[in-house]
């Protein structure tokens, strides 16, 4: 029988969990050595390599001292715990990598507390020990004490530590004795993570997620849990509500480095894909063909946030898109909601429209942003969160915030947080930064972001995670400022920004095409301003010497897709196509705007 570990790296975003599987396959020789493989292999999509985060969780697995280990790159952004939750299931140990100066951040916890709770043995990483003023020995006292707040077992509570760092490929039990490989943390691995256990008996495999190929369908993957799956076996697929679907497996696929591995049978304990099933979906059990058992069913926390997506109805329709009606869209995000578990899609009376439901503001600009790029055209609304009522109380969800600053800022931090409701609980130096922390509404994580770099001049680290339901707590200030809204449609000229340049900052150019009710700027004041940006100057035949002088434009401010997100208000929408993302008001008439504008001043 072959030896196998099962292992899944959690860490926060950016503590280095993709560069530490690049170090671990380079070292276990899975490239020949003129291969070209670039770096962060398995950030393959080029959304992850553009934002250095990693969106889907991947495995690979490496072969050390004849035992095979599945390798489980993990998201590190809580917006994608349903991918986290889901493929947890599928280890028998985690390695919990932290940033030696960072130490654990609120991330770090929620992923953790999942582990833990599977009964998953850790072992802890302090990566980054090459950097200015890190502190690895407070770091290990901050994880033993997260560990022992999670009610870790006293198995868990006694991990082995690892230190080195990922980017220049050293480990070492020691930090103060750096090594020249990372053989130390493999050799961790072996000791300290239970092999796969074998157990006997019939048929069972949760699928825990899914593969597309364009030759065979839907590839499922997900681990043996008991008995051996065999090629061109009759299985039975129980569905989450316990209904059982007969069917076939045509062909069995094992991981090998960074690929798969055609095979006949897979016994228990190792990860596997399945060709050859139809309709199924991620938690669904494959099952014996006769006695069918069904194993528990993954359980996705709930989406805090909805938005909604409609088909794209400004004058500049079709133009940039392929795929631009509303059957595109629907079945766009259906398809999507197949392998995205923690996404709720809802129809709405309108048959163009869609409520789509999902983690936070990352989680779904990562769909819009990859709809996009496939060359879908489509307008979305503004964020909101979810309310529920528990016990006949009106409640909204409430995150931990937690604000890393230098410390003669830190007063402008406290003062944005707390007029959007915030609470600070905890403030302590950490090497030369302030730690603040704080329990913040969901609803005022909205457009916090922004505002925190601004008054800080980008030097504020700021995370957030799900903490829990609370009572509703009031209304909070929206946008101080108005916006400048185009009157006309046209080609945007110089002259005309030149003249209005009192007024407000564009986010335009000149020599832009706007239409009708597109957003091009935010107003000095608190009300909308309708403006012609594409009036040319008057031209004839009298010269002067002072009139003519040069054209003194201020930069546009450009807004990424998820600034745009945080920045609309109830009455506006944001047009996404292939090439540009554009603000515009709901209602593209002024007159239209007005006669509708009771209904928005309640969101």
């Amino acid at each position: 029988m072959q030896k196998i570990r099962n292992i899944a790296i959690i860490a926060h975003v950016d503590h280095g969990k993709t560069t530490l599987v690049d170090k671990i396959l380079h070292s276990c020789s899975i490239f020949r050595d003129n291969e070209q493989t670039g770096e962060l292999i398995l950030d393959n999509n080029d959304l992850e390599r553009e934002r250095g985060i990693t969106i889907v969780s991947k495995n690979v697995s490496v072969m050390y001292k004849d035992v095979k280990i599945n390798i489980i790159d993990t998201p590190g952004h809580a917006d994608f715990g349903g991918e986290v939750e889901r493929v947890l299931k599928m280890a028998d140990g985690v390695l919990l990598l932290c940033d030696a100066f960072e130490g654990a951040m609120p991330q770090t916890r929620f992923v953790t507390q999942k582990a833990l709770a599977l009964g998953l043995k850790p072992i802890v990483v302090v990566n980054k020990v090459d950097k200015e003023n890190c502190r690895p020995e407070e770091v290990y006292e901050q994880i033993f004490e997260l560990f022992f707040n999670l009610e870790a077992t006293e198995d868990q509570l006694d991990f082995p530590v690892i230190y080195g760092s990922s980017k220049q490929g050293w480990m070492s039990t020691d930090w103060k004795v750096p090594t020249d490989n990372i053989f130390p943390l493999m050799d961790a691995i072996l000791e300290n993570i239970p092999p796969a256990p074998i157990s006997e008996g019939t048929l069972q495999m949760q699928i825990t997620s899914l593969d597309y190929s364009s030759f065979v369908g839907r590839i499922a993957i997900g681990r043996v849990a008991r008995g051996t799956i065999k090629e061109n076996m009759p299985v039975s697929l129980v569905k989450r509500d316990g209904t059982i679907q007969k069917s076939r497996i045509k062909e069995l696929y094992t991981f090998e480095g960074l690929g798969k591995v055609k095979t006949s049978e897979v016994s228990s304990g190792d990860i596997c894909a399945v060709v050859g099933i139809d309709g199924f979906d991620i938690g669904d059990t494959i099952a014996d063909f006769d006695k069918p058992e069904q194993l528990a069913v993954i359980k996705i926390d709930e989406p805090t946030m909805n938005m909604l997506f409609t088909i794209n109805t400004s004058p500049f329709f079709g133009k940039e898109g392929k795929f631009v009606t509303s059957r595109h869209l629907r079945d766009r995000l259906y398809k999507e909601m197949e392998k995205n578990l923690a996404l709720k899609v809802l129809e709405t009376e309108s048959p163009d429209s869609y409520l789509v439901y999902g983690r936070g503001i990352l989680h779904l600009s990562v769909l819009i942003e990859t709809m996009r790029r496939e060359g879908y055209e489509l307008q979305v609304g503004q964020p909101q969160v979810i309310i529920k009522e528990i016990d006949g109380v009106k409640c909204e969800p409430v995150e931990t915030l937690i604000v890393d600053v230098p410390g003669e800022v830190a007063g402008k931090v406290i003062e944005l947080v707390t007029q959007r409701k915030g609470d600070l609980l905890v403030m302590e130096p950490k090497g030369d930064l302030q730690h603040l922390e704080f329990d913040i509404p969901a609803r005022g994580i909205i457009g916090l972001r922004n505002n925190v770099l601004t008054a800080t001049g980008g030097e504020a680290i700021m995370a957030h995670r799900f903490k829990a339901y609370e009572p509703w707590k009031g209304t909070i200030p929206g946008r101080l400022n108005g916006v400048l809204v185009s009157m006309d449609s046209g080609k945007t000229t110089a002259f005309a920004i030149d003249k209005l340049q009192d007024r407000g900052r564009f986010h335009i150019d000149p020599g832009v095409d706007v239409y009708e009710g597109q957003v091009l700027g935010e107003h000095i004041r608190d009300n909308d301003l309708v403006i012609n940006l594409t009036k040319g100057k008057q031209l004839t035949n009298m010269r002067a010497s002072g009139s003519d002088t040069n054209v003194r434009i201020a930069p546009a401010i450009k807004f990424s897709l998820e600034e745009s997100m945080e920045y609309i208000q109830a009455d506006e929408y944001i047009e996404v196509t292939p090439q540009s993302i554009r603000m515009r008001k709901i209602f593209l008439n002024e007159n239209d705007r007005r006669i509708n504008a009771k209904k928005f001043q309640n969101q």
